[in-house]
């Protein structure tokens, strides 16, 4: 009934082998106390058979009648503690399935575990473990508990897997698009540079086709001149008019930009720029002087080599369309 094996044996040396009940009665009147050594303990002095019977009421002389009925005369009437024994509870017993245990604490482990809960005492007694199934059960527990741990192991290992596989999936994502942003700017990077290119050959094309000019220009001023000091006419032209040669350039194409190249008439490293082709000659003298001290926007005067000309203060309000300096142009600052 849940005692411990030393009290219960207390008990019936203290109650002189009386039977279950002066045990029960001896076990909870001396609940919490420490339990005595034994070999020191008075037995309570066991009553003959006959005083035994006298002292016995109504009810419990049929007890004992019973009793020797089912047991034997002699076994009761000796009162001997081993067949009365017989009737106490030695363990508790599951009544849907059938297994016994040794105390309470291990049948509520059951009814928590299963679900079970009709329990009900029984006379069988919980056998005690051999060495030998010890070792066995002890085994049988290492054994389980190897599995659950490899179960687990296998898990984490599982686990650990996928994860790595999403870490290596995510890198694998960022290197990428790296590598697509490197080379979305190397192409970018690819196609100013060669806009750049075809600007500046645009620009050595035009300054070089005006230095050719301005070399015909003067050859053919020369062949003039030369003619008309020995009194010839120059072949396949007529005297040239000079406002026909100070005459604009058409204004062309409709280019929306126009690139200059500024020299200053005192020397120096020219100046390169790229203005709309809607700017005004002014931002020009603005530009320019922002560049350098010696220039002043008031002041600048602006000339082209060829065709020869000079811009007045009025042209600087036109536009680099209106003035035929687009797409490209070579100007002298003075």
């Amino acid at each position: 009934m849940g005692f411990e094996a030393t009290r219960v044996d207390w008990a019936l040396k203290a109650t002189g082998g009386r039977g279950l009940q002066p045990a029960m009665d001896f076990l909870l009147e001396n609940e919490g106390k420490p339990v005595p050594d034994l070999s020191a303990v008075s037995s309570g002095s066991a009553p003959s058979t006959a005083a035994a019977n006298a002292s016995l009421d109504e009810d419990e002389q049929e007890e004992l009648e019973a009793l020797k009925a089912v047991y034997g005369k002699a076994a009761v009437a000796d009162g001997s503690a081993a067949a009365m024994a017989q009737q106490e509870a030695k363990s508790i017993k599951c009544s849907e399935c059938g297994k016994i245990f040794k105390n309470t604490a291990l049948a509520n482990f059951h009814a928590e575990k299963s679900g079970h809960d009709q329990f009900e005492e029984s006379t069988e007694e919980v056998k005690p473990l051999t060495e030998e199934e010890k070792r066995q059960k002890l085994a049988d527990l290492r054994e389980k508990m190897a599995a659950k741990k490899a179960v687990k192991a296998k898990a984490e290992a599982q686990e650990n897997l996928a994860n790595e596989a999403i870490r290596r999936k995510a890198g694998k994502d960022i290197n990428e698009l790296r590598e697509e942003l490197r080379a979305k700017e190397m192409i970018r990077e690819a196609e100013k540079k060669r806009k750049e290119k075809l600007e500046d050959a645009k620009a050595r094309a035009a300054i070089k086709a005006q230095i050719e000019a301005d070399k015909r220009e003067r050859a053919e001023k020369a062949a003039r001149e030369k003619a008309l000091r020995e009194g010839r006419s120059v072949p396949g032209s007529s005297a040239p008019a000079p406002a026909a040669a100070a005459a604009p350039k058409p204004a062309g194409k409709d280019y929306p930009e126009t690139r200059l190249q500024i020299r200053l008439a005192s020397g120096g490293q020219p100046y390169t720029t790229t203005l709309p082709s809607e700017a005004t000659l002014r931002e020009v003298a603005e530009f320019i002087a922002a560049q350098t001290l010696s220039v002043d926007v008031e002041t600048v005067s602006f000339s082209l080599t060829f065709p020869r000309k000079t811009f007045a203060r009025s042209d600087f309000s036109k536009t680099l369309k209106e003035l035929g300096l687009t797409p490209s142009a070579v100007l002298i600052a003075s």
